[in-house]
């Protein structure tokens, strides 16, 4: 029983622990991205957030390595957010192209209630962190057309991987002009269901010359 009874304990006061750290990693987190915003990436220090959130300097870069990984994590958390959505709506059942569409327009709508948020960090995820390297937007989408595949519903022939990184390619670059001009250049929602038709209807008016059998 007495072993029992320190397990137990143990389980408690490792889960107690584990969520002041997930607490603190959080508060660091929105600290720096309200300092990224307020005076811009390049101006925002290690040792600023630790001020911001009074906590020592090392204490940062215990949960966050470089300053880049805070960007990393805001990208991590946006698709999380879109999976989360798209999950409670069982967008999984949709076609392809209307899985396609749902999860393009919601990643459109963060980008449009966080309009000054997106401006400052997709800019600089573009200099300074991994933002066209990174494989996890074009992995996620590669695996809906993977699946969309599967089910019959796009050509037998289709490199999904290729197709995953061609649909990534399009919304970052849609991103970055959309960021560019203040106000808004075009609409991004519009912007994103033209591309999107295009890459899935395709350019020529002919389908056999666009060699589909």
């Amino acid at each position: 029983m007495k072993i029992r009874d320190e397990a137990a304990e143990g389980g408690r006061v490792g889960g107690r622990q584990e969520r002041r750290r997930r607490k603190l990693h959080d508060q660091l987190y929105e600290m720096a991205i309200g300092l990224f915003v307020a005076q811009g990436y390049e101006a925002t220090t290690m040792e600023q957030i630790a001020e911001a959130a009074d906590v020592a300097r090392a204490t940062v870069f215990n949960h966050f390595a470089q300053k880049v990984g805070f960007l990393e994590e805001w990208g991590v958390r946006r698709r999380a957010r879109v999976a989360e959505i798209l999950g409670a709506e069982h967008a999984e059942d949709l076609p392809v192209g209307d899985r396609l569409r749902r999860y393009l327009k919601e990643m459109g709508d963060l980008n449009v209630a966080s309009r000054a948020e997106t401006t400052v960090l997709m800019d600089a995820s573009a200099r300074y962190g991994n933002l066209l390297q990174d494989p996890s937007l074009e992995t996620e989408l590669a695996r809906i057309v993977e699946q969309g595949r599967q089910r019959g519903e796009i050509r037998a022939g289709v490199d999904c991987d290729q197709a995953g990184q061609l649909l990534a390619a399009c919304y970052f670059s849609t991103i970055l002009r959309w960021i560019r001009e203040e106000p808004a250049p075009f609409d991004l929602h519009q912007r994103f269901a033209g591309a999107l038709d295009i890459i899935l209807l395709g350019l020529l008016a002919d389908r056999v010359h666009a060699g589909e059998p």
